[in-house]
């Protein structure tokens, strides 16, 4: 896989509107121009889900990716994203000191969820050219 040099990899739903919204914030928050996309559907997104060897039927909406170092899953990814985009998100990163089991209940709950209370689109989103660079594939 061709991915970029020192970037993390974000990969989501695409066709959640919380992940949808999720990312916009994300893409605005970050002042570092540290991470990329891809949507779990994508070519890309695909591509690097396999190469890892993550079975999407047990995490289906967030996975961060650092190639050539570590990826994480449901909350240790969000709170991971947190961290690195710092500000007032930086304090998610308490929720470290919780046991996975107990974290990934509450991410599996709202994931279990986010079609039923934020809803789901046909198709995956079009960046604007202005953000497509932000974006892998």
């Amino acid at each position: 896989m061709n991915l970029p040099e020192n970037k993390k990899i974000i990969l989501f739903d695409g066709v959640c509107n919380l992940c949808d919204a999720t990312v916009q914030e994300l893409i605005r928050k970050d002042k570092n121009d540290v991470f990329r996309f891809a949507a779990l559907q994508s070519q890309t997104g695909k591509e690097i889900v396999n190469y890892i060897g993550i079975d999407t039927s047990k995490t289906d909406s967030i996975i961060l990716y650092e190639p050539g170092k570590a990826y994480h899953i449901k909350a240790e990814a969000a709170i991971e994203i947190a961290k690195n985009i710092g500000g007032i998100y930086f304090l998610l990163g308490v929720f470290s000191v919780f046991p996975n089991w107990m974290k990934n209940s509450v991410y599996d709950f709202v994931a279990r969820n986010r079609y039923k209370w934020y809803g789901k689109k046909e198709s995956c989103m079009m960046p604007t050219p202005e953000l497509k660079a932000k974006f892998l594939e």
